[in-house]
């Protein structure tokens, strides 16, 4: 099993950057590709990005290509998400979540471990 706490979430104005981290304990982070979901009040939970185990492949939600980035250091065990150009739509609880095995998804079901999740708020 993994356990993962995010952290970096926060206020931010609407224009502005936030990286959020998302660092893993018990098992390695590289034996899982990994993703970022965010889920507004009210609404469900949507994939934001996804990385690959080795980190050679990315995938973005349309809403974020061009604006975020997701990134991997596996021998710091910890995944990142670049925020830029950030929207007051961005505003959210920020989740990165663990799968297991090789590929990528983008839905939320297929992920087995989650963190806490961080709050990202962006004002107009």
């Amino acid at each position: 099993q993994v356990q993962l706490v995010e952290s970096g979430g926060g206020l931010v104005q609407a224009g502005g950057s936030l990286r959020l981290s998302c660092a893993a304990s018990g098992r390695t982070v590289s034996s899982y590709s990994m993703g970022w979901f965010h889920q507004a009040p009210g609404k469900e939970r949507e994939f934001v990005a996804a990385i690959t185990r080795s980190g050679g492949n990315t995938y973005y939600a349309d809403s974020v290509k061009g604006r975020f980035t997701i990134s991997r250091d596996n021998a710091e065990n910890t995944v990142y998400l670049q925020m830029n150009n950030l929207k007051p739509e961005d505003t959210a609880v920020y989740y990165c979540a663990a799968k297991g095995g090789s590929g990528w998804s983008r839905s939320s079901g297929i992920y087995s471990y989650w963190g806490q999740g961080t709050q990202v708020t962006v004002s107009s």
